[in-house]
């Protein structure tokens, strides 16, 4: 396990932000985030999924997998996901994403589901 930075030991309670009430999104991803099969999905999907290689090295197959759902279940485009995950200490840490250590993955960088209509 990576040691935690304060960006997301703030978000899990260890007494920094002491009046943040959970909100219905803290409890809608911590019951999708129960009832959603992770492994079974990144098994079936990981056989397809895009390799390093030549381009922009592909961000993590469970990542970009929440990436997905939290942009249908919140309907956001690629940059507005983007935009939310900065914003929502909520969204962050549900997509696994530690601001005091990385970026957000920029929306060039999710990529679009076969049929996906943003992809122009």
């Amino acid at each position: 396990m990576k040691p935690q930075t304060l960006a997301m030991a703030a978000d899990q309670g260890a007494g920094f932000e002491t009046h943040r009430n959970r909100t219905q999104r803290d409890e809608f991803l911590d019951t999708m985030n129960a009832i959603v099969p992770w492994t079974q999905f990144c098994a079936v999907i990981e056989p397809h999924y895009p390799k390093r290689g030549n381009g922009r090295p592909p961000i993590g197959l469970e990542r970009t997998l929440r990436m997905h759902f939290v942009q249908h279940w919140f309907n956001l485009a690629d940059f507005a996901c983007e935009e939310a995950l900065y914003d929502s200490a909520s969204l962050g840490c549900f997509v696994g994403v530690d601001l005091g250590c990385e970026p957000v993955p920029d929306a060039a960088q999710i990529p679009a589901p076969a049929g996906d209509s943003q992809t122009g």
